[in-house]
């Protein structure tokens, strides 16, 4: 099962002869995509996006697709995935978890393609018409209160219904008075400036100490959280389930989990009350759903993290579509450059805070080379606990 099967008879799309990878530029970060090609004319695209790694990404991409993609057929997806896992002896981490994800990603888009129907068709079809989306992003620039209610009343203008931030700043373990106060004063503004309706996410960022964490669980409540997020680092992961019983809002977390087997002692301890596995890092369609499955027995929702590019937007709302304990979907999209839609068209539209059913085949989008020959990486590093990383100006 290890090596490329080929005695079997190749499927609708070919055998993959080609994989490559593509980077682009942004004023935020890089995002880079995995394009795997086959015999039969087609291409599929995943997201292999790293905040600082994606050299590493995508020449493990590349390496990987001479190991373990070459000459088989995309529609053995589970055998895929296993074999990249297993044979390439990842166990769990960052950039091979980006990586299996993207070419994941990449199987399912040839697979709709050759099918000619949507992806969404061979990840549980839908039991929902649309995916309700908060934004991320929408408050770079002044830590104010004035800034913040101010960028709150205009990304609501925009259709949103649920916003999530980070209050915190450059905050690590434990919080000044001076910081805390600050912090509570911006959660406060926002709540006032978007009214009662509008949910609000507030962001830890796996950052703090337990005593920091229980205290701001009890500052917070009075601002009727949707969840607050990762509010202790995940070397502490046996002590969330104490945060969660001291909490008056869900406790959300799990962005930093590649697999399955990463996530079982969040499960395990009951450590949050919502799970948030990203399509771009916890190992594709392929593996979302079966973490989504794990977390509906454990009377969990389901929140995917997405703090990359359009694509995993779109990648995203094709595979929650049939995810039944789907609670919300995040998006950056209001934050990136035009010239990232120019790049990859046919991206999902957010209307009205939701994005509604794709109707392409596949993914329905592709990458114009052109657009990221003009805007090449810049391979910077923006660092989001240095003083001012809301302003999101890389060093």
């Amino acid at each position: 099962m290890l090596t490329v099967n080929q005695t079997r008879p190749a499927g609708v799309a070919g055998r993959i002869s080609k994989v490559e990878t593509l980077s682009l530029g942004t004023a935020w970060r890089d995002f880079s995509y995995v394009r795997v090609h086959t015999d039969a004319g087609l291409s599929g695209i995943g997201e292999i996006t790293h905040p600082f790694r994606g050299r590493e990404t995508c020449a493990l991409a590349e390496s990987m697709g001479q190991r373990h993609l070459l000459g088989a057929d995309p529609f053995d997806v589970e055998e895929i995935w296993l074999r990249m896992y297993q044979g390439d002896y990842l166990r769990g981490g960052d950039i091979g978890g980006i990586v299996v994800s993207g070419v994941d990603q990449a199987l399912y888009d040839l697979m709709g393609k050759a099918l000619g129907v949507p992806a969404y068709r061979l990840t549980g079809g839908a039991c929902r018409d649309t995916v309700p989306v908060y934004a991320n992003g929408w408050y770079t620039g002044d830590r104010t209160p004035e800034g913040f209610a101010a960028k709150a009343r205009e990304t609501t203008s925009r259709g949103y219904r649920a916003l999530k931030f980070d209050p915190f700043g450059a905050g690590l373990g434990s919080l000044s008075r001076a910081q805390r106060n600050t912090a509570l004063d911006l959660v406060a503004a926002v709540r006032e400036a978007v009214g009662p309706e509008v949910e609000l996410f507030v962001e830890g960022h796996a950052r703090f100490d337990f005593p920091t964490a229980a205290r701001l669980t009890a500052d917070l409540a009075e601002f009727d959280l949707g969840w607050f997020e990762e509010p202790l680092p995940w070397t502490h992961i046996e002590r969330y389930a104490e945060l969660r019983a001291r909490a008056a809002m869900p406790i959300s977390g799990g962005e930093h989990f590649h697999n399955r087997n990463e996530y079982k002692q969040l499960f395990a301890s009951n450590a949050v009350d919502i799970v948030q596995p990203d399509l771009s890092m916890a190992g594709g369609p392929s593996e979302v759903r079966k973490i989504a499955a794990l977390a509906e027995m454990h009377a969990m929702q389901v929140a995917p993290h997405n703090s990359n590019s359009p694509l995993c937007t779109t990648v995203s709302v094709h595979s929650v579509l049939g995810i039944p304990n789907l609670r919300i979907l995040e998006t950056f999209d209001g934050l990136v450059e035009e010239h990232v839609f120019d790049a990859l068209p046919g991206v999902l539209p957010v209307r009205d805070g939701a994005i509604g059913l794709p109707s392409a085949p596949g993914f329905g989008v592709e990458l114009v080379d052109e657009v990221f020959a003009e805007h090449p990486p810049s391979h910077r590093f923006w660092n989001m606990f240095a003083e001012g990383w809301e302003r999101r100006n890389r060093s």
